[in-house]
């Protein structure tokens, strides 16, 4: 479509033109049924049909194994800082947690609120310009599980290896999921917000072992249980209908270009395009340390803010929408996921060249 922008925004993301002109469609007639998918009963075999296929999907490209569950729950990712400790913790357990930005400095807090916490390591003193290595944090004996976010939206970083433990790990995949191979061995629980890498907002994709469904306090409500959504195949309440059948759709896209191991191939090229043009010059700079960069969101600076909102400013007029960086940062952030397409990377760096050249 010539009206098409090219967006880098952090979330919610891009998506595949196909799939949006599917959901367009179903959205007034879902499968000619004469209704759309929107009015339709979640209990109906129509979208339970959709469900089910979603579920399918995230199961084969993830290779998640039997003894896990996947939900889809609402609230999104945020909604998971507080149910994982709700349901994991209690009084007298501790959980430990690496903070590594914004979304594990609110992890944190949540989860103060069902037992003790441990911060085994902060970034927070460099600005979050990185993740650990193994050798920089030690996780205490007594511990649950230990959580980390793989992908820093705000601040560009993202871990290239598990964080090395005995313990259970726990991770918010919000900005990663789908990028990459997951090795289910290492953990209990992962969470995913959907609007980055996997469909539009408002619904979380929860990938939980079924032993530790049966941990949760007594005291913990019954809409906060994972044991609730998971006995109940994600329908104990009204589900975000509309975003599962987007995710699907999404997923069906991914499967069709060959999976996991072919996107995660696109996705270091396109980084390594940007990242070549960051460092092939002073005149930008990369935020994260370079042992730390992520695929996902590239954060740089320009040599002032006077600069930086100049280049918003002639970058946006040109299509490019969404590289302003988050507040607490400042600077510019090229968020490129999954469904971002390779052209729009190309035309940005010979964008950056000619402002460069110009300023």
């Amino acid at each position: 479509m010539p009206d098409r922008i090219f967006n880098f925004s952090a979330g919610p993301g891009t998506l595949p033109m196909e799939v949006l002109e599917q959901a367009a469609r179903d959205v007034v007639n879902f499968n000619g049924k004469g209704i759309g998918l929107i009015e339709m009963s979640h209990r109906s075999k129509e979208f339970m049909a959709v469900a089910e296929e979603a579920e399918a999907l995230v199961r084969e490209l993830l290779q998640v194994p039997d003894n896990f569950k996947v939900l889809f729950l609402q609230g999104g990712a945020s909604t998971q800082f507080a149910m994982v400790p709700m349901n994991l913790l209690g009084p007298g357990k501790k959980a430990a947690y690496l903070n590594t930005g914004t979304w594990s400095n609110k992890a944190i807090k949540e989860a103060k609120f069902f037992g003790s916490v441990q911060v085994a390591y902060s970034s927070e003193e460099s600005v979050f310009n990185h993740v650990p290595s193994s050798e920089d944090y030690q996780v205490d004996d007594d511990t649950e599980y230990l959580y980390y976010v793989s992908n820093n939206t705000i601040y560009g970083t993202q871990f290239h290896e598990l964080p090395k433990t005995d313990k259970m790990l726990i991770c918010d995949m919000s900005s990663d999921i789908m990028s990459r191979p997951v090795d289910f061995s290492k953990f209990g629980l992962i969470f995913a917000g959907a609007q980055k890498n996997m469909g539009p907002a408002g619904c979380a994709v929860v990938i939980i072992r079924e032993d530790l469904l049966d941990r949760t306090p007594e005291n913990v409500p019954t809409m906060f249980r994972y044991k609730t959504h998971a006995d109940t195949g994600s329908m104990f309440n009204t589900p975000p209908c509309f975003s599962i059948h987007v995710i699907g759709l999404v997923l069906k896209w991914l499967k069709k270009l060959g999976g996991i191991p072919a996107i995660e191939k696109i996705n270091r090229d396109k980084a390594a395009l940007l990242y070549n043009a960051i460092d092939g010059t002073d005149f930008y700079r990369g935020h994260a340390l370079k042992s730390s960069r992520s695929l996902m969101n590239i954060t740089f600076n320009l040599p002032t803010p006077e600069l930086e909102a100049k280049f918003i400013a002639e970058a946006t007029a040109k299509g490019f929408d969404g590289l302003k960086g988050h507040r607490s940062v400042g600077g510019c952030r090229a968020s490129i996921y999954n469904a971002f397409p390779r052209e729009g990377v190309e035309k940005l760096v010979a964008f950056m060249r000619e402002f460069e050249k110009n300023n």
